[in-house]
């Protein structure tokens, strides 16, 4: 697939997203949580979600610089597994983000008013203190970022972000001042440490691991990062260790000197959980203190909302080139560049999020238990990427395969504890998944694994990494024909990975035929078949069996060996005793079949101009974009492509306009190839197949469907098999 666009984002700018992601938002918006489950602990709690992090963003890091293109896990899932299975990933991904934007939208709510309120004190007005402001706040705060986003082309400012880590290192650094003029009692300020033992700990950990989420924001741009094999994984470390060293201090002080003596940070963040540190930092800081974690809040939960919009829009947008979400997200803004569709998309599900769910914890819960779920799949992706792929060029994760399975089971244990003690959680993300499905079964699968289809067979790495080796079973019996099917059976095969079976039955010789010229006729067909096929360079093997019904043993070895396709080159596709057994291959046979007729010396090496009748939604045939590859891969001139829409009754230029218009949608999927579409108003199907067939060099048809009692060859097929010699290829696709 092509580039997301042209790479623009430097070291400083990838590090920036993570930093405008991670620093800040997390710790304020949730660090009261953390105290409030596990009181002074809330620190080994983020200490221990650290190291679960590092471990993720080091098989992020290998991933992202393997596949350095924009989309994140959904990309790394779709190289690595298939279509269907990488957009489950792909929706989670960007549902993930979604509800971190939705957190962060909600914390720059709660900062906002915090601030407002403190700034009017006594002649702070009543409504100003209604629970109903942070999610109105929160829903016109994503509304600005939406219009902000369209607008630019960056995910973070660097300003905010120099000023976020100067305001924390004041913070941390007045703290340790503090720390050392009045020497507090560790001890007295520490105990208990585990506030609700052990269970608490890791109810805090599940509940904040989303503070650590932004480094994978990165690899989900990473399609517009300069050197991406050299700066993604230092940006993806760098972003991580910038906010743990913020984060672990600010923790270590805030239950040592942001109470009073005596009383428990427990206890105060029950009371206000969402702005404990600006209460912390005001206790030891004074006022000053106080408003510089107003201040930063304000601007980290806007970077983070900033960031997070920014990446689930990436992708949004590599689903929709992919087709497993609405094509309008791919589309870019005319003026400015930006995916503004997608930007739009995710901004207007965010609100709903807010609507849905408006407790800034609770939301926080949902994010990390899907947060959770994706970092153990891209675990999983790394381990399977590196045992199908172990030599490529980029960073290369440490101490494995044992660093990215701890870290899968880490990440798989803290969601399955988090969606059991959170039930809410769950059943958010359970609801997410179902709609998904359902989505995808109803509306993206078709066009989705016709573009998928065209991808594997263009590209071989793609096979390679999914661990597939396609198996083209083309039988060969006349010696005639035998170059031929050879010849086709290379189009159809994936280069390198894919294997060609050349399979001659020899029927027992009846007593007018010598056995001498039945063996001479099968050596002279493999003989030529396997010379075609090693001239071409496809891998093959040949198979002779022995069977008096070639048609029933043709079917036993594709079934018997899994044959992904299956290839017969026939000169009379229309006599009643051949249509019967093609009716029965193509109700019994697992697999794609193929049917080819044509004359002994054609060669799809030599064809220029194809032609393809289409009617309705039937330009999704992922057979036919395989098909459609192969033969361009193997053409010595290029090919041209003419679909044919015939039409029984007139057709206006207007119609003619609309239908060419939907179709040209359609086609892209199946094909990068250069094409026209004729519309034909006719009543006689057939004769318009033939009259625009005479200077193309190829006609490929699709098959009736016979399981739901049509014959495969219908009536139309039939009279163009019987009025064109043109050499015409007939699909069956299975998978």
């Amino acid at each position: 697939m092509p580039e997301d666009s042209k790479r623009s984002i430097g070291l400083i700018g990838a590090t920036g997203i993570g930093v405008g992601a991670i620093v800040g938002g997390g710790i304020l918006a949730l660090s009261g949580t953390a105290f409030e489950l596990t009181g002074p602990s809330a620190m080994l709690a983020f200490a221990l979600n650290g190291v679960i992090a590092i471990i993720t963003a080091l098989s992020f890091a290998e991933l992202a610089t393997a596949f350095p293109q924009s989309g994140g896990s959904y990309t790394f899932a779709k190289r690595v597994l298939s279509v269907g299975p990488a957009f489950a990933v792909g929706w989670v991904v960007w549902f993930a983000s979604i509800v971190a934007a939705a957190l962060y939208a909600a914390g720059f709510a709660a900062f906002s008013l915090e601030g407002v309120r403190s700034l009017l004190g006594d002649n702070c007005p009543e409504w100003l203190l209604s629970n109903w402001l942070i999610p109105l706040c929160a829903i016109l705060s994503t509304a600005a970022c939406a219009f902000i986003m369209i607008r630019s082309s960056g995910g973070s400012g660097l300003a905010i972000n120099i000023g976020k880590v100067v305001v924390f290192a004041l913070l941390i650094g007045g703290g340790f001042w503090v720390c050392l003029r009045d020497q507090p009692s560790l001890g007295q300020q520490f105990t208990p440490f585990l506030s609700n033992g052990f269970i608490g700990l890791v109810s805090a950990m599940g509940a904040t691991f989303i503070a650590l989420q932004g480094f994978d924001l990165i690899a989900a741009v990473a399609g517009e990062v300069k050197e991406p094999r050299h700066t993604l994984p230092r940006a993806i470390l760098y972003s991580l260790g910038i906010a743990l060293l913020v984060y672990l201090p600010l923790l270590f002080i805030i239950p040592l000197i942001g109470v009073e003596a005596g009383s428990s940070i427990q206890a105060a963040a029950a009371k206000s959980p969402d702005t404990i540190v600006a209460a912390a930092a005001g206790f030891y800081l004074g006022t000053f203190g106080y408003w510089l974690v107003i201040i930063a809040g304000i601007l980290s939960m806007a970077s983070a909302l900033l960031a997070n919009i920014f990446a689930a829009a990436r992708i949004a947008q590599a689903m929709a080139r992919d087709r497993t979400l609405a094509v309008s997200l791919e589309r870019n803004h005319e003026v400015y560049g930006t995916p503004w569709i997608a930007i739009l998309a995710t901004c207007a599900i965010t609100m709903i999020i807010l609507l849905a769910v408006g407790d800034v914890s609770a939301a926080g819960a949902a994010s990390s238990l899907i947060f959770l779920l994706a970092f153990a799949l891209t675990h999983i992706l790394c381990l399977v990427t590196r045992a199908r792929k172990p030599k490529h060029n980029g960073f290369r994760m440490p101490l494995w395969p044992w660093l990215p399975s701890i870290g899968a089971l880490l990440c798989a244990a803290l969601a399955i504890y988090q969606a059991v003690t959170v039930p809410a959680a769950g059943a958010v993300t359970l609801t997410w998944l179902i709609i998904g499905v359902m989505s995808y079964v109803w509306r993206f699968a078709s066009r989705a694994k016709v573009i998928d289809a065209a991808s594997e067979a263009s590209d071989p790495d793609l096979l390679e990494l999914r661990g597939r080796s396609p198996l083209v079973l083309a039988p060969v019996a006349d010696p005639e024909n035998a170059a031929c099917i050879a010849a086709v059976a290379g189009c159809i095969s994936p280069p390198r990975v894919g294997r060609v079976m050349l399979l001659n039955v020899v029927r027992p010789p009846r007593e007018s035929t010598s056995l001498d010229n039945v063996l001479n006729d099968s050596a002279h067909a493999l003989r030529d078949s396997l010379g075609v096929a090693l001239r071409i360079g496809v891998r093959c093997e040949a198979l002779t069996t022995v069977s008096s019904n070639a048609w029933t043993e043709i079917a036993r070895v594709a079934q018997a060996h899994r044959c992904a396709s299956v290839l017969l080159g026939l000169r009379r596709l229309t006599d009643d005793g051949v249509l019967g057994h093609i009716d029965e291959l193509t109700r019994n046979i697992e697999a794609n079949l193929l049917f080819i007729r044509a004359h002994a010396e054609w060669d799809p090496s030599t064809v220029q101009r194809v032609l393809i009748p289409i009617g309705g939604r039937s330009v999704h045939v992922a057979l036919r974009a395989r098909l459609l590859a192969g033969l361009d891969r193997r053409s010595k001139t290029g090919i041209h492509i003419t679909y044919l829409l015939v039409d029984e009754s007139a057709v206006t230029n207007t119609t003619m306009h609309r239908r060419k218009t939907f179709h040209s949608r359609l086609i892209v999927d199946e094909t990068n190839l250069p094409y026209d579409i004729n519309v034909i108003a006719t009543s006689n199907v057939a004769s318009a197949i033939n009259d625009t067939a005479h200077n193309h060099d190829l006609i490929i048809l699709g098959l009736g469907n016979t399981d739901a009692g049509k014959p495969a060859i219908g009536p139309v097929v039939r009279d163009v098999l019987e009025s064109t010699e043109k050499a015409v290829i007939l699909l069956s696709a299975h998978s």
